[in-house]
């Protein structure tokens, strides 16, 4: 999971459940009578005075799917209900991920599904260009600093292509020249990993249309190699 989102104050109550002083829901047969199995299991962690999953509910869930906060699962499982802010899942949101996944109330049993879904050619792309999405936390925001970055290119490529993620993370964490990246040097990171040999780099050429963010990378890499 990316660095988590700001907290923000909350909104006004939407739901007429009967919340605690944080704001949970608490546990209330009548409530809960004919509630979907997944309407049950968001309503065990949602903050009803949101009417959503919040940050501090996402932490509950991943204690309880046994996985820890920056797993790069609860960033799939973002993906798939195409959460729309950072650290919050909306009801809508959750109910039609789990249908798409064909979950009930076993999220857990889920999990590696939900892993080979991401790794098929057909949607890895589009969830690497989610997990950028997804760090822009601010209205307009169209980039994300480097420790960010640093962090989500360990996450979401560094199983795959782990020395060119480590040397690329190397060289952002020593660099000056670049605070942020935006969408477009984000995507060409994934374009790199895929099409350039490495460590070599003998077919990179820096007269194709590589962002200049990666021209200076492979300068860096040949300064170290020679």
């Amino acid at each position: 999971m990316p660095p988590r989102a700001s907290k923000r104050k909350s909104a006004p109550p939407n739901s007429s459940s009967v919340t605690s002083s944080d704001g949970r829901s608490v546990s209330n047969k009548a409530q809960t009578k004919g509630m979907g199995k997944t309407d049950r299991l968001f309503n065990t962690h949602v903050n009803s005075s949101l009417g959503m999953i919040d940050p501090e509910g996402i932490e509950a869930l991943c204690a309880d799917l046994g996985v820890d906060y920056t797993d790069v699962r609860i960033l799939m499982l973002a993906w798939k209900l195409k959460a729309g802010k950072q650290g919050y899942f909306t009801q809508d949101e959750w109910q039609t991920g789990l249908k798409a996944l064909g979950v009930d109330s076993q999220l857990k049993k889920e999990l590696p599904k939900l892993e080979k879904e991401v790794e098929k050619p057909s949607n890895y792309e589009d969830f690497y260009t989610y997990a950028f999405r997804y760090c822009l936390t601010e209205e307009k925001q169209k980039s994300v600093d480097i420790e960010s970055i640093c962090e989500l290119l360990n996450l979401v490529l560094g199983v795959q292509f782990r020395r060119q993620v480590a040397s690329l993370v190397e060289y952002l964490k020593v660099q000056n020249d670049y605070k942020v990246i935006n969408a477009d040097q984000w995507i060409n990171f994934l374009r790199f990993c895929k099409e350039i040999s490495f460590p070599d780099l003998q077919n990179y050429d820096a007269n194709q249309a590589w962002p200049l963010i990666l021209d200076n990378f492979v300068e860096w890499v040949r300064e170290k190699q020679s």
